[in-house]
């Protein structure tokens, strides 16, 4: 919940404290997930570094299924390659993701973040490629779908990408009344974050 709402910090606190937990208690694959769910997060906010930094960790103790993904999914949003291109490139590889993208993750996945991550980047791979229409109807799929992502910050952000999506489109009002949602979520987020910066920044410009 922390993250969902731009409480940095806690998310940070809070998921320390999950994977202390889980090791303590013998289970390492179950502290590389919360691991990896704290890299993803970063990566959305925008802190490349510690993004890269927790995923490469993750990976250093665990090469499971779901911890191998969430690691790529944040090296990628990263910027471990240019992002446009990564981004890209990886849109042809989601969509065979299609049929299972509103499957339910397993408990260790859901306890660290939600589903629909295939989804918000074949997205962002649509705004990086100003497919405008297209990102527009993939933020929307996640909102539509808003118990699937559990308390993922995606939920949040969707609303941000769904901005960008229409003022690619030429939607001026309809990308306003989207960054109002995503700044109404996160009013009492911590100043600092990057992608925060970015949406005051754009959305200032619509005015």
């Amino acid at each position: 919940m922390d993250a969902h709402s731009g409480h940095v910090q806690q998310a940070r606190n809070a998921a320390r404290r999950a994977m202390d937990l889980a090791q303590r208690a013998g289970q390492p694959e179950a502290a590389a997930t919360f691991e990896t769910g704290a890299a993803v997060w970063e990566a959305f906010f925008g802190n490349a570094a510690t993004a890269k930094r927790y995923a490469m960790a993750a990976l250093g103790v665990s090469k499971g299924r779901d911890v191998e993904y969430a690691a790529a999914v944040a090296l990628a949003l990263a910027g471990d390659f240019t992002r446009a291109e990564a981004l890209a490139n990886a849109l042809e590889i989601l969509q065979a993701a299609g049929p299972y993208e509103l499957a339910v993750p397993g408990i260790e996945f859901v306890a660290a973040f939600g589903g629909m991550y295939p989804v918000y980047v074949r997205g962002e791979a649509f705004l990086a490629g100003r497919q405008g229409a297209q990102a527009v109807s993939e933020f929307q799929k996640i909102l539509d779908h808003h118990g699937l992502v559990v308390a993922d910050p995606i939920g949040a952000l969707a609303h941000l990408q769904l901005g960008r999506a229409y003022t690619l489109s030429g939607d001026k009002t309809k990308a306003k009344t989207a960054y109002q949602d995503f700044l109404t979520l996160w009013k009492d987020a911590d100043p600092g974050i990057p992608i925060l910066k970015q949406a005051k920044t754009e959305y200032a410009k619509l005015q």
